[in-house]
Order: structure tokens, then sequence, then C-alpha cells
């Protein structure tokens, strides 16, 4: 039985929204990935309000896929390779809840995908995982100069420094799953 080709989004925040745009437009059968902002209460935030912590909002990445080629739960095994689930609101120098790791949900199946890959990874790292699950609330896209960030800006400081090491890690580690 063959698995039927049908888009769907996973919205995903573990830390500075570009590393992980950065590792996901990499991934075979990722359609679209655009940084924005969600899980506050501030309408239509800007960056430099979520960078400040003033709204509530998570940095996070929404990634337009196709089922057929990558399931959810193949995405969920790559955020939680890429980025460290056991820091509250922290990834590396990043602090603030901004940066926190959080899956944002938009139906029980995703839910119950996102809790058994917690699960599952409980035992791949030293520390409890403090990763969130939250249902998907308003989506606001960032700014035009936070898309495709890191593709545009390689060799810029945090890029080349930050960014960069998961993107080698994702190519690395995820051979087999990329475009």
């Amino acid at each position: 039985m063959t698995k039927q080709s049908a888009t769907q989004v996973a919205i995903l925040g573990g830390g500075c929204f570009w590393c992980l745009e950065a590792v996901f437009l990499e991934a075979r059968g990722v359609l679209k990935v655009e940084s924005g902002y969600m899980g506050g209460e501030e309408d239509n935030p800007t960056y430099d309000q979520v960078c400040a912590g003033a709204t509530g909002h998570a940095e996070v990445v929404r990634i337009v896929f196709d089922a057929g080629a990558i399931e959810y739960h193949d995405l969920l095994e790559i955020f939680f390779t890429i980025h460290d689930p056991t820091t509250l609101n922290r990834q590396g120098n990043d602090v603030g809840p901004q940066y926190r790791s959080v899956i944002f949900v938009d139906s029980p199946e995703q839910e119950a995908t996102a809790r058994q890959v917690i699960a599952e990874m409980a035992c791949v790292w030293d520390a409890p995982i403090v990763t969130q699950v939250h249902p998907a609330g308003t989506w606001y896209k960032a700014e035009d100069e936070h898309q495709n960030y890191f593709a545009r800006h390689p060799l810029q400081g945090y890029c080349a420094l930050v960014v960069a090491p998961k993107v080698t890690k994702f190519l690395s580690t995820f051979a087999g799953r990329l475009t």
C-alpha cells in the first residue's frame, strides 16, 4: 500500500527561526517554510516586539509538507535533533520565552504524534524535555527580511556560527531525507 500525497502544515519553535527554516528547507517532502510568530497576545507582532519578549509569541516556522513524501513524525525527529529541547526558554545564547521549544498542533493526530515523539526522545537526552505542545493559534508571518535568511546571509556572524552548524548536522544525520 502506498502513502497518499496530502499537503499538511507543521508549526515548530526551537530557538531562532532562522535555524529551523534553513534546516527544514533541505528536507525532502518539505514544500515551503516560512518564519513567523505564534502563541502570544499581541496582534500583528513585529520582530523587535517578539525579540524583546513583550508579546508572549515564540519564533516559529510554518512548514508546508507533502505527507506522502515525509511524515509529521519524521519532521519532529528532525526538530528534536537540531535543537535542545531540554532548556526552558533558551537555545544557546538566545534567551527568553520567544525562543522556547514548542510544537503547535492543529489536530488530535498531530498532538498524539508530538507526545509520542517527545516520549521517544526522552531516552536520547540527559535532561527532561521541556518542549510545550499547544493548539495552533493565529499565525503571523515574520517580516520579509527574515524569510530565507540563512540563504541570503550565510556569512553573517550568527548564520556562520549558529545556523550553519545546525544545517551541517542535519545534512550528515539525515542524508537520506534530503531534497
